[in-house]
């Protein structure tokens, strides 16, 4: 036969809305307070990314657990385990783990990431201790607290610290609330190097965060967007350090003990050189001071009830010289960081594994899900083109897999194995068995140029699904022969699938398999293959005679260059000869072209259309008609076959109703 080449739609262009929030934060300031610098012109980013940034970004970065496979732990025993494996690990911890004996160290190995699901994750009266050597390291999201030893309020008997790290390398602390420790809740300690301490809550302790404990003058540190509350000293106190850059940092509430000494905001000792700016002091002793020997640049803050010590003397160094960042108002800062540090919902919510950043293949980030994975997991494409199959199995459930590109079109995972080498469930490009996967903003294709060779097995499928609660959004399926497989583990098990503003496109039997499924707002292509009278069916569905849903094309558009009355809506699949799969396919608010037959549904394999169960509602187009081979519902039978019922089964499932 001959086949012309298809004509591949571009997917829609997108823009997507710059997330500028925090207005209001950006005005709560104070009238009266003119100091407060105003906004830096860096471009606007999100409060947060899961990106290091300041020192812990230089020198290669600081990925943590990234490239490791995804593992969540509830039980001391795990962490431990994990924590201090020599392979990287991204550890979520939920909920609560209390430490054994009281004020114990949990060792962490290099090349992790330990983060707190939700916002509830917590480590409680134990330490996470870095030993030297340590190196790329992310601990996110978590609380820390309670190991303090009664009556010892200056940590004299004791070392609980919350974390503790000596002579280590690429750390980021980030969005953790540390309180009620045994000694300092925050230690750096001998020469650390490429460090960063952002959006963390100190509270209610006396020596808060020390940086130091060694002569040599190499630590490089930022330290952004932390609240200080309730505690005494070291908020922070930097001792001997290269590089301090301190910014948007709100300290507030101070003990209030009398002492004329050690009670203090920031210390530049020894001979660090100190950057401060735009920070926010409220009811604070010596909000900054620094050694005779130590250099500290202090511009842009608020000073509010303060009172002693504000040194400022040297040139310290310039922040920018080193990597860029958002410096906000000081008015802003206290509502900034009073709503942002701190664990926070969203961060703990989902992981992200990015490709090919962390892991070179999609496949490679799939096989980092654990198996039984209940957490959200997205997997971030970059744009490319990925040659490769790739597997999500069904023990892996919870993934989106994101294209991160501006359209669908620059992120593409294509492969081109035909039937003849495997069979159908072997030629796809891609195959989803678990439940509860959503694919947004991407292309999946099956090259396969049936043109070029003649084989006994020509099908070459794009994507093949069997899993339940399926969603594709504003993604691409390309290819001949049976392109999208939306399918069940077996016939009288009922699967969903909703497709959304998507492009499909193919030539015979292209959208097809008995999972229940709605393309909604999508542009199917009919691609001919040069005949004047029969270049294909659109549909072969083979729905369980007990699933009163099987295919519903909904307020979508069909394209074709075929010639006109040669395509077909659809024939019944009957898989081996089964008598229980009977096809259940309408076409509803859809455009037809001229290409569809006055008479579109045909027989298939010896089982006649007429046995099944397609129909249509409103078409419209050149290619609508009402004939007495096209049957159409009533509006009283429309009313019972909306995209809600086909996709709402026993568990309400709505992923119409969100994006």
């Amino acid at each position: 036969m001959t086949h012309f080449p298809s004509k591949r739609l571009p997917g829609v262009w997108r823009t997507l809305a710059a997330v500028v929030g925090l207005l209001a934060a950006l005005v709560v300031g104070a009238a009266g307070e003119t100091q407060a610098a105003a906004t830096d012109s860096a471009p606007v980013t999100p409060r947060w990314t899961d990106r290091a940034h300041g020192f812990a970004s230089l020198d290669g970065g600081t990925s943590g657990g990234a490239g490791g496979k995804v593992v969540t732990v509830t039980d001391q025993a795990s962490l431990v385990r994990y924590a201090a494996a020599e392979e990287p690990y991204v550890i979520r911890v939920a909920g609560s783990i209390a430490v054994a004996p009281f004020g114990a160290d949990v060792v962490v190995a290099s090349d992790k990431t330990i983060v707190g699901v939700g916002d509830t994750g917590e480590i409680v009266h134990g330490e996470l201790h870095l030993n030297p050597g340590t190196s790329n390291v992310i601990i996110r999201n978590l609380t820390i607290r309670d190991s303090y030893v009664e009556g010892d309020w200056d940590g004299k008997t004791t070392d609980f610290d919350a974390i503790q790290m000596d002579t280590v390398d690429h750390v980021w602390i980030d969005h953790n609330r540390f309180t009620h420790m045994g000694d300092g809740l925050l230690d750096i300690r001998k020469d650390s190097q490429y460090i960063t301490v952002s959006n963390n809550q100190f509270a209610n302790h006396n020596k808060a965060f020390g940086i130091g404990w060694t002569t040599n003058v190499l630590t490089q540190i930022t330290i952004d967007h932390n609240w200080f509350t309730g505690t005494k000293q070291r908020n922070p106190s930097a001792d001997n350090c290269a590089y301090a850059h301190l910014y948007n940092n709100y300290v507030s509430a101070q003990v209030a003990d009398g002492d004329p000494v050690w009670t203090y905001g920031n210390w530049s000792r020894g001979r660090t050189r100190m950057v401060i700016e735009n920070s926010y002091y409220d009811g604070v002793q010596h909000p900054y001071q620094a050694d005779t020997t130590a250099e500290l640049v202090q511009r842009g803050s608020i000073l509010k009830n303060v009172s002693g010590r504000q040194d400022a003397w040297g040139t310290a160094f310039e922040p920018r010289d080193f990597y860029a960042y958002r410096l906000d108002p000081a008015a802003a800062v206290p509502a900034l960081v009073k709503r942002f540090s701190g664990p926070q919902w969203g961060i703990g919510a989902v992981v992200t594994l990015h490709v090919p950043a962390d892991y070179p293949t999609v496949q490679a980030a799939v096989d980092a899900v654990p198996d039984g994975n209940t957490g959200p997991v997205t997997i971030a494409v970059a744009p490319g083109t990925y040659r490769a199959k790739v597997l999500i199995p069904a023990g892996k459930s919870n993934i989106l897999l994101q294209g991160t590109g501006r359209s669908r079109s620059d992120t593409v995972i294509v492969y081109d194995t035909p039937a003849a080498y495997g069979g159908s469930t072997g030629s796809a490009t891609v195959r989803i068995a678990a439940n509860d996967v959503t694919a947004r903003n991407l292309t999946f294709s099956n090259d396969f140029d049936e043109a070029a060779v003649e084989l006994n097995g020509e099908q070459a499928l794009a994507m093949k699904t069997t899993g339940d609660r399926i969603v594709f959004d504003n993604t691409a399926f390309l290819g001949n022969q049976d392109t999208l497989m939306t399918d069940s583990p077996k016939l009288d098990v009922i699967s969903r699938v909703y497709v959304r503003d998507s492009y499909i496109e193919g030539d015979v039997d292209f959208i097809y398999g008995r999972a229940t499924t709605v393309i909604e707002r999508s542009v199917i292509r009919a691609l001919s293959r040069g005949s004047a009278t029969n270049n294909g069916y659109i549909t072969a569905a083979s729905t369980w005679t007990g699933n009163p849903y099987g295919f519903l094309i909904t307020r979508s558009k069909v394209v074709s260059d075929a010639p006109a009355d040669s395509f077909h809506l659809g024939r019944p699949w009957h898989p081996g000869g089964e008598p229980n799969a009977v096809a259940q396919v309408l076409f509803r608010d859809t455009e037809l072209p001229a290409a569809v037959k006055a008479s579109p549904w045909t027989d298939m394999s010896g089982f006649s259309w007429r046995d099944a169960r397609f129909a249509e509602y409103r078409s419209y187009g050149p290619g609508a008609q009402v004939t007495v081979d096209r049957p159409q519902l009533s509006a009283s039978d429309a009313a019972s076959l909306t995209v809600a019922d086909y996709l709402r089964g026993t568990d309400g499932w709505a992923p119409y109703a969100r994006r």
